[in-house]
C-alpha cells in the first residue's frame, strides 16, 4: 500500500512535468497543482489500464504510462482553462 502511494507520487510528478513540456506555450498553474494533476492522472491511468488488462506486463508498462501522460495533458489543459483571470497578457498597464 505504501509502495503504491509513493509510486503514484513519483510517477505523478514525472507525468505532470512531462505534460507541461508537451503542451506548447506557458501554462499558468503552479508546480503543486501540476503535481496534483499528475498524481490524479497516474492513479486514473493505472485504474483504466488495469480494467483494460495492460497494467502489469513483464517489463515497463509503456501503454499504461502513455495513457497516464495523455490524461495528465488533458488535466493540465483543463486546469489551465478553468483558472479565472489568467489570460497570459499584461493587464496591469
Amino acid at each position: 500500500m505504501l509502495g503504491s502511494i509513493i509510486s503514484a507520487i513519483v510517477i505523478g510528478a514525472i507525468v505532470g512535468a512531462l505534460a507541461r513540456l508537451v503542451i506548447p506555450g506557458r501554462q499558468s498553474i503552479s508546480i503543486a497543482l501540476t503535481l496534483i494533476v499528475g498524481i490524479a492522472a497516474a492513479l486514473i491511468g493505472t485504474l483504466i489500464a488495469g480494467a483494460m488488462g495492460f497494467a502489469n506486463t513483464g517489463g515497463i508498462d509503456w501503454w499504461e504510462h502513455i495513457l497516464q501522460l495523455a490524461l495528465a495533458v488533458v488535466g493540465v489543459l483543463l486546469v489551465t482553462q478553468m483558472r479565472p483571470g489568467r489570460t497570459g497578457r499584461a493587464d496591469h498597464m
